[in-house]
């Protein structure tokens, strides 16, 4: 009875493992950082991560609501991702109600919470993040 339950105890912490991994691979998050490491994503030819490796300077895009991107400006960040997937990755722009914008547009924003101050990102506007230093 004892290895009965030992074995029972086992199996479901296993299951609890998997699950937990399964779901963690089907987050919006992480389709959305395939997409982004995807070249062939949106018919392109080269991957977001290609000028932008890691989400590097994508930081704070989670909560913008206006960008400038070649001299352009998109209202929105749906728009500023479409803009780049057509005029950087030559690509097909995307349906900004679709699941592949709104997994994109999720992992954009779970960067700016990846390199929240404290987690070893510069708070905006400290020394070091782009804003003069003063003495």
């Amino acid at each position: 009875m004892r290895t009965f339950k030992v074995l029972l105890i086992a199996a479901i912490a296993l299951a609890m493992v998997c699950a937990t991994a399964f779901a963690v691979k089907h987050l919006p998050e992480e389709r959305g950082k395939a997409h982004f490491n995807n070249p062939e994503f949106a018919e392109g030819n080269k991957s977001c991560n290609s000028c932008h490796p890691n989400g590097k300077k994508l930081e704070r895009a989670g909560t913008k609501k206006e960008f400038r991107i070649m001299g352009k400006t998109q209202n929105s960040l749906e728009e500023a991702v479409n803009f780049c997937i057509v005029n950087a990755n030559k690509g097909k722009a995307i349906p900004e109600d679709s699941d592949e914008m709104k997994d994109m547009v999720a992992y954009i924003k779970s960067l700016g919470r990846k390199a929240a101050p404290g987690y070893g990102a510069p708070a905006y506007g400290a020394p070091g993040y782009g804003a003069p230093s003063y003495k």
